[in-house]
C-alpha cells in the first residue's frame, strides 16, 4: 500500500511531527507485520526518527545543522541561496523505515517521526508512505 501525505511547514527550519498522520495510514493498510517506509519528495527536506518528550532534542538537532551548514557560504547559494538547506537535508536523508509491529509502527515511547524542513515555509511537503507486507 502507498500514500501520500502533504504537509504545510510555518518555518524556515523546523522538525515537523507526522506520527500521527503516519500511523493512520499504516491502520488503514490493514497490514500487522511488515515494514512502513516514509519518504520525502524534495532536496532540501528530510525525514528523522527522534524523541518526542520535549522540543529540546529537535532544537538541539537544529541549532546543530545552523552551526555546522551555516547559511551563505556554500556554492549552490549563487543559484537560488539555499545552499546549506541541501546539505542539512543530507543528514537525516529523505526517508526511514520502521517496522510495523502489531499493526502499528514499531516505534518506542520517546521516538516520534518528524519531516525536517530546512528550506521553508513551504504550502505543500509531499511524504510517500509505502508499507509492505511481511507475511
Amino acid at each position: 500500500m502507498q500514500k501520500t501525505l502533504l504537509f504545510k511547514t510555518e518555518k524556515h527550519e523546523e522538525l515537523l511531527d507526522i506520527t500521527n498522520e503516519v500511523s493512520r495510514v499504516v491502520t488503514e493498510s490493514g497490514i500487522e507485520t511488515g515494514i512502513v517506509n516514509v519518504y520525502v519528495q524534495g532536496a532540501t527536506a528530510g525525514i528523522m526518527i527522534q524523541e518526542n518528550w520535549d522540543n529540546s532534542v529537535q532544537t538541539d538537532v537544529l541549532n546543530w545543522l545552523k552551526k555546522t551548514f551555516p547559511n551563505g557560504i556554500w556554492q549552490h547559494d549563487a543559484q537560488d541561496n539555499n545552499g546549506d538547506s541541501h546539505l542539512k537535508a543530507g543528514f537525516p536523508g529523505p526517508s526511514e523505515s520502521i517496522p510495523v509491529i502489531k499493526g502499528k509502527p514499531g516505534l518506542s515511547t520517546w521516538q516520534n517521526i518528524f519531516l525536517c524542513e530546512f528550506d521553508g515555509p513551504r504550502s505543500k511537503r509531499s511524504v510517500v508512505v509505502t508499507i509492505y507486507d511481511a507475511e
